[in-house]
């Protein structure tokens, strides 16, 4: 059973190949994601982080969740060595660990449902659990220059897919060592064990332009493919186990 929606101002897609699946169950994903999207979103004028960057509401105030969310941050900046950073120009902006988040906590809520075969999705971002027909889910990597086109697919199984780009949103990313929108790559891809950490790693590697690929290569379970300005590809040492052969 696959559905689609628009959350987050993103299509979301849960895919469910399991027979047993029910709308009640899938619904009950969609209302999680639209539970996050009124709690994090940057563009809704009540949702809690805005009114955290009016000052409206103090550190004691904020919910469970947003302390959480606040605290990965806090990790991921650390093990970034900085170059993931939700302080902008003295906005906090937690987009780039959110949707990762999102994807990975609805993925556990069909994990905990008994379900074994499905994927959710939002714009790209991927979790995927077990097999689709007996086969790994074949996902697409576009080509940043003409996302029509997909350049590569890649096979897989009990993965996450994240890429970062600003292909499509535009200037989004931001070099928090020069305080500049991060340009200096077209987009990167990062495959990891679950689309939380490949999602936040593929932020904090896109800030980092061309070096970020080293830093995706030294983490342990980690392969990314990096398409740089001059349209040439860069790609970690197991990335091509992935690649789907023709």
């Amino acid at each position: 059973m696959k559905k689609q929606k628009i959350i987050m101002g993103m299509p979301v897609t849960i895919d469910v190949v399991d027979r047993n699946v029910t709308n009640e169950d899938i619904s009950e994903i969609f209302s999680y994601l639209y539970y996050i999207d009124e709690k994090f979103s940057t563009y809704k004028k009540n949702s809690e982080i805005s009114r955290i960057n009016r000052g409206e509401l103090k550190v004691k105030d904020y919910s469970s969740d947003m302390k959480k969310i606040l605290e990965l941050c806090k990790i991921t900046k650390k093990e970034t060595n900085g170059y993931f950073d939700i302080n902008i120009n003295g906005v906090i902006d937690p987009s780039g660990i959110v949707k990762g988040y999102a994807i990975n906590e609805a993925y556990k809520i069909l994990k905990n449902k008994g379900y074994n075969n499905f994927y959710v999705e939002i714009a790209g971002d991927i979790e995927i659990s077990g097999k689709n027909n007996n086969k790994n889910w074949k996902v697409g990597i576009q080509n940043p220059y003409n996302p029509k086109e997909i350049i590569k697919i890649v096979a897989l199984t009990n993965k996450g897919i994240a890429t970062s780009g600003n292909y499509i949103r535009g200037a989004h990313i931001y070099n928090p060592k020069n305080k500049k929108p991060a340009q200096e790559i077209a987009s990167i891809t990062v495959i990891g064990p679950n689309v939380y950490d490949a999602d936040r790693f593929a932020t904090a590697a896109f800030a980092m332009g061309e070096k970020g690929i080293e830093f995706i290569s030294f983490l342990k379970g980690f392969e990314g493919y990096m398409i740089k300005k001059d349209k040439t590809a860069v790609f970690t040492k197991g990335f091509e186990k992935h690649v789907e052969s023709n």
